[in-house]
């Protein structure tokens, strides 16, 4: 490109903006309709993106917490949804998980430490305070190893006491506040199901999806939660931790392979247990915010559908008002490629300033939902530039047809439009 047809490209853009910018002071209702529009569109793939971005963050945190090696093993699990009451449910052929198997796992040489798990919701009492949807979990004693968190005071349970179903309980530092304030909880008494507790520890959970210590918590030992806590049997699993030297495709063959023996299943059955990887959790929570992904596109489509309909509004408005000056441009030699461009980037401008109001609302949505919520949302440098590139795309597209008509109107015609 010669530095005098780049110098007339440049001119004729920056004549565009300014004529679009006038178009907006001129045909302000008009032109809100067009800004409206693709404000909202670019304000949700903004304020969805960064919602989505914290999501995926907070959740690959809560996941690495239980350590990179760790995999899980399931009475049956499918698409992170056991299968209810179905009499024809896969799960009802599979055998529930026990600690013997628990045990017989633990004992394999590529295996650190198994801890078996299980949780429902109850209400918690303590003195004459009350807590309804309290989580209770019952965990093996070496639950720390794979949950993370500290324990702030107090101590955890032993194996001992795991195996003995000692009635002894840890509290979440929030139910612990929430219950004993600024007395210290360590060797105080709460009820569950009428039955009397020990408390002998107080625990920090991790940072997890829905913020720190979201939830009140109890974690007591397994055998104790199976006794006390009206559950009925089958619904365990297992947490497995490798040894630092295994690898954890070498670590669940093992465990394959031993509950297999253990079993009796024959060469060519199915396994009746299911073993899962954090890689299938983040796969499967992948393909839940490519839905989410899928939504905030259809959302935003539709206002920039709103947005490109006004500009075709307004540029229609703007070509037939500025017939006359078209054919005496037409007249002094400008081509249809000129009144073309002209016209495109008018168009693009309008939708411009209205992808502008968006990033700003979508900035403050995203900034919003960071500050008042759980979800560290964070607006991606891509989506901004998704978001521009969307808007300054709404206006070429929907301006086109405006932009054509101005183009092919005929310079006679035009200087007689009155």
């Amino acid at each position: 490109m010669t530095p005098l047809r780049r110098s007339s490209v440049l001119t004729t853009l920056g004549e565009g903006i300014g004529i679009a910018l006038d178009s907006l002071r001129a045909s302000k209702t008009r032109a809100a309709l067009t800004i409206v529009g693709v404000a909202i569109g670019v304000m949700v793939v903004m304020g969805m993106a960064a919602a989505v971005r914290g999501i995926n963050k907070s959740f690959q945190d809560a996941i690495s917490q239980v350590g990179p090696k760790t995999f899980f093993v399931f009475r049956y699990f499918s698409g992170g949804i056991q299968v209810g009451d179905d009499r024809n449910a896969p799960w009802r052929h599979f055998p529930p998980i026990t600690q013997a198997e628990a045990r017989m796992i633990g004992n394999l040489p590529d295996i650190k430490a198994v801890i078996m798990s299980e949780g429902r919701q109850a209400t918690v009492q303590a003195g004459a305070q009350s807590e309804d949807n309290v989580q209770i979990q019952g965990v093996g004693a070496e639950w720390p190893l794979v949950d993370g968190g500290d324990i702030t005071a107090g101590r955890s349970y032993t194996d001992i006491e795991d195996a003995a179903g000692d009635k002894v309980a840890i509290l979440n530092t929030k139910l612990a506040v929430r219950f004993f304030g600024q007395l210290d909880p360590v060797g105080q008494d709460i009820k569950i199901f009428g039955q009397q507790f020990r408390v002998i520890g107080i625990y920090e959970p991790p940072p997890s999806l829905f913020g720190p210590g979201s939830d009140y918590i109890v974690i007591m030992p397994w055998l104790t939660f199976h006794r006390y806590m009206n559950v009925n049997w089958g619904w365990a699993n297992l947490a497995v931790l490798p040894t630092d030297e295994a690898t954890v495709p070498d670590a669940m063959d093992q465990v394959t392979a031993a509950l297999r023996r253990e079993r009796e299943l024959r060469p060519g059955e199915d396994n009746t247990f299911t073993i899962v990887t954090q890689d299938k959790f983040l796969s499967m929570w992948n393909q839940l915010t490519s839905v989410l992904f899928i939504v905030m596109i259809a959302l935003s489509g539709v206002g920039l559908m709103v947005g490109g309909v006004g500009v075709v509004a307004v540029m229609m408005i703007s070509v037939t008002e500025r017939t006359r000056e078209i054919g005496v441009r037409k007249a002094l030699g400008a081509t249809e490629g000129e009144i073309l461009w002209q016209f495109l980037v008018e168009a693009a401008s309008l939708t411009l300033v209205g992808g502008a109001v968006g990033m700003a609302l979508g900035g403050g949505l995203a900034y919003a939902v960071a500050h008042l919520t759980p979800v560290p949302a964070q607006v991606p440098a891509l989506a901004i530039v998704a978001a521009l590139a969307a808007s300054i795309v709404t206006g070429i597209v929907f301006g086109l047809w405006p932009a054509q008509r101005a183009a092919r109107m005929d310079p006679v015609e035009a200087l007689r439009y009155e």
